[in-house]
């Protein structure tokens, strides 16, 4: 091998070592990476687990008995007695005025009684059925309120697994990526050292050759 082609030879080499080292020094850059990449994936912040029913309130002191007031109608009853003593009185004045016997005053206070009864009667009916329509009124809308609470409860809760479960989604695509960049950037660094430990074996075959071939010439 003459000098031109021993010098070729070298300087192919010698480019070829400054290409292998390259290599390294890129693995290198390839490794920190994948090392902050990692490191990132470890210290990666999931939120925490939620308890969705954790504000969900009891809800029975919204309940109450609206029966239970419910009284006897005395005020119809009292009603009775009082006009029932003053038509009586009304009527013996009459009668005395008048000059009628006992016993015709005694049957006019009696039917003027039975008068007063029945009206007496039907006001007591009217405001014992009006409590009763006033209790059932009052227990629909405890109800109504119950029944509205609850959903409103509920739809605290869906609205708090929904965010919880978008969250986690984002949080495993991320968590996802962050694995797939440190596979890429693993692989990437292997083939790199793979690259510079062949140009390296080829760099010291070829040193070998220049070498043999140098001192080829020199005998």
């Amino acid at each position: 091998m003459d000098a031109l082609s021993i010098g070729l030879s070298l300087g192919s080499t010698l480019i070829g070592g400054l290409f292998g080292g390259g290599q390294k020094k890129a693995a290198r850059r390839a490794a920190d990476e994948k090392k902050q990449l990692q490191n990132k994936l470890d210290n990666f912040k999931r939120q925490d687990i939620i308890n969705p029913y954790a504000d969900v309130q009891d809800l029975s002191s919204m309940i109450t008995n609206p029966y239970e007031n419910i009284g006897v109608a005395t005020q119809a009853a009292e009603m009775q007695a009082e006009e029932a003593d003053i038509s009586l009185a009304n009527t013996l004045d009459t009668l005395a005025a008048t000059g009628a016997g006992a016993g015709g005053a005694t049957a006019l206070a009696q039917a003027a009684l039975r008068s007063k009864k029945d009206v007496s009667s039907s006001i007591e009916r009217q405001e014992a059925n009006n409590q009763q329509l006033a209790a059932q009124g009052e227990a629909q809308m405890q109800q109504e309120k119950m029944a509205e609470a609850q959903r409103m409860q509920q739809a605290d809760v869906m609205g708090k697994e929904f965010v919880y479960g978008q969250q986690e989604q984002r949080d495993l695509a991320d968590m996802n990526r962050l694995q797939a960049q440190i596979t890429g950037k693993a692989q990437e660094e292997a083939n790199l050292l793979g690259q510079a430990s062949a140009t390296q074996s080829a760099v010291t075959g070829a040193l070998g050759n220049v070498a043999s071939a140098f001192m080829g010439n020199q005998g």
